[in-house]
């Protein structure tokens, strides 16, 4: 009996049946694949002499390999060029939807998808990649899959899960001035940590998250997996619903009016029960920003670092860690901390409203003396609406650097990385040791407007003195 949430609507609708280990067969609707975490996949269907079972449900491009300066064939790193190779074979082998490069729609996976209408309210979406929380945004239940996972999708179109229980996360009221959702989620992985949704569902609610945009709500529930969610969503609603109509895929005509009937009974009852309710106030949020080594340490721009001894036993010895590899003193501010590289792009904050809010915050500025910035469209389609509104001019104005679309700098598996100790301010979503190609490299997690603001400063600094006056 379903206990009333979308989770549950969205899991019953799609399960096949319970399998002897008791987890669930679940039926994937869609299934997102990149370069770097099919071959071996593709490999293993093969080798079992079986076929994609549903090629028209599996939709790739290439993201994390590609380089955003030059992105000339043959690639100069010849294991990207290999991975390239391999998923250009593998899809036209498996009669599989592919946008490559210059075919105006690639990009990354997680951003294409949406703009395109892939991503639907009530669908099951699995990708070989730890941030498919994203489309969860959509009334989606969206899950990040390993690699003989993506060979289970590819050969049966199903997954084996053990069933989740749900978190409801309220955040209510109006978000202050210069804080986003990127500081929301920052500031709830910090209250719940990095380890809190381990076993959960998360799904956001509340009257700050009913106000935010797609966009938001996407890079909301993209960070849902680094506080330790196998996934996270959002009840869709007119917002959901807008932001689909016309898209690629999205139904037309007489289509679309009963796809919409039925996404509005695709929501969390009033009554329905949780397994955990956490609610916190927009008021008490404003601009976070990461000090540590994990997404969880972070603190709002006029806080001070916390000191090892107020937190809790378990993150005293990381938070010594993080203190020491950051080069950073307990009880010092993170304001005025010097940054080296700021990079606004990725799946989490490489959208076309990210790159407008950043725009604004450096339009009639410069970048400071001795600070690499650079801006990364999120897709082609991103690059190209970008450029139509003439932001790029702004950003080259002002300093920046104005690339091709790709996951660039979020994990630098691709020539953009961090050289030795340098610092970066990044609107990425993983502040690991070496996440950004250097192995003694520095990661700062915030928004995009953030990165812009620290850009212009040259140092971690309060985005809301760089607010254009209303």
């Amino acid at each position: 009996m379903s206990k009333g949430t979308l989770f549950d609507k969205v899991w019953d609708l799609h399960t096949v049946g319970t399998l002897p280990s008791g987890q669930t067969q679940l039926f994937i609707g869609l299934h997102l694949v990149h370069e770097v975490t099919s071959p071996q996949a593709f490999a293993m269907v093969r080798e079992r002499q079986l076929t994609v079972m549903y090629p028209q449900r599996t939709v790739a491009t290439v993201d994390h390999i590609v380089p955003t300066e030059s992105q000339a064939r043959p690639f100069a790193d010849p294991l990207a060029e290999a991975m390239m190779q391999a998923l250009e074979q593998n899809c036209q082998e498996h009669g599989i939807r592919f946008y490559n490069i210059g075919s105006g729609s690639q990009g990354i996976v997680h951003v294409i998808a949406p703009e395109q209408g892939l991503t639907q309210p009530g669908m099951t979406i699995a990708c070989g990649d730890s941030h498919t929380s994203t489309h969860g945004a959509f009334g989606a239940i969206a899950f990040g899959i390993g690699t003989s996972q993506v060979r289970d999708v590819l050969a049966s179109q199903t997954l084996a899960l053990g069933k989740l229980k749900v978190r409801r996360i309220e955040v209510n009221g109006e978000l202050p001035a210069g804080v986003y959702a990127k500081d929301v989620v920052l500031h709830i992985i910090r209250t719940l940590g990095v380890k809190g949704g381990v076993g959960y569902a998360y799904e956001f609610a509340g009257t700050a998250i009913e106000a935010m945009s797609m966009e938001e709500r996407m890079t909301l529930c993209n960070m849902a997996i680094e506080g330790g969610a196998r996934c996270g969503y959002v009840n869709p609603d007119q917002i959901t619903y807008s932001y689909l109509k016309g898209r690629d895929f999205a139904p037309k005509g007489a289509a679309w009016d009963e796809a919409v009937a039925w996404w509005q009974t695709l929501h969390s009852d009033a009554d329905a029960e949780y397994d955990d309710l956490v609610v916190f106030s927009a008021a008490d949020i404003g601009p976070t920003v990461t000090w540590g080594i994990t997404p969880g340490q972070g603190i709002a721009i006029h806080e001070t670092l916390p000191r090892p001894e107020s937190l809790p036993d378990e993150e005293q010895v990381l938070a010594q860690d993080a203190f020491a590899y950051m080069d950073l003193t307990p009880g010092q501010s993170l304001k005025g901390t010097a940054v080296d590289v700021c990079f606004i792009g990725s799946c989490t904050n490489g959208r076309i409203s990210d790159l407008r809010e950043a725009a604004r915050i450096v339009q009639g500025h410069s970048v400071a003396a001795g600070v690499k910035a650079f801006v990364v469209p999120g897709s082609e389609r991103v690059k190209q609406e970008a450029e139509a509104e003439g932001l790029d001019q702004v950003f080259t104005a002002a300093g920046f650097e104005w690339r091709e679309a790709g996951c660039s700098m979020c994990l630098a598996m691709n020539p953009d990385k961090l050289q030795g100790r340098q610092i970066s301010a990044s609107s990425s979503n993983r502040n690991f040791k070496g996440r950004q190609g250097s192995a003694s490299g520095r990661t700062l997690l915030m928004s995009p407007a953030m990165v812009a603001a620290a850009a212009l400063a040259g140092q971690v600094t309060d985005v809301r003195d760089y607010l254009p006056k209303a």
